[in-house]
């Protein structure tokens, strides 16, 4: 991005912040509480439901686990790491469709569905 243009944007944004009456304080401690928000997740589905593990299961996890799928496959297991460009091998023995009719229909067929 062009400095200009960063300039024009961050001269809206504090513009925006003085007519909401918005101070940069607020805007580090609602970060803050998002970040401590995020590293009390325990469990994150594809869709990006998440669950701490408190309480009662959310109806995601609870239709995933009756259909088959063990709560560990959803837990999260340390910090979320940054992605690199690089893509990573996926491990199909884990796979709960390998086998299936559903492992084995190829994408021209699905797309003309």
């Amino acid at each position: 991005m062009d400095e200009r243009k960063r300039e024009s944007i961050v001269a809206y944004l504090r513009r925006r912040m003085a007519e909401f009456g918005i101070k940069p304080e607020d805007v580090a401690i609602s970060i803050a509480a998002d970040q401590e928000r995020l590293r009390a997740v325990r469990y994150r589905d594809a869709a990006g439901h998440t669950w701490d593990g408190k309480g009662a299961a959310p109806q995601w996890l609870v239709q995933a686990t009756s259909a088959g799928q063990s709560l560990e496959h959803f837990a999260i297991s340390g910090t979320p790491q940054p992605e690199s460009g690089k893509r990573t091998r996926v491990d199909w023995r884990n796979d709960p469709f390998a086998g299936t009719r559903l492992a084995t229909i190829s994408n021209e067929r699905v797309g003309a569905a």
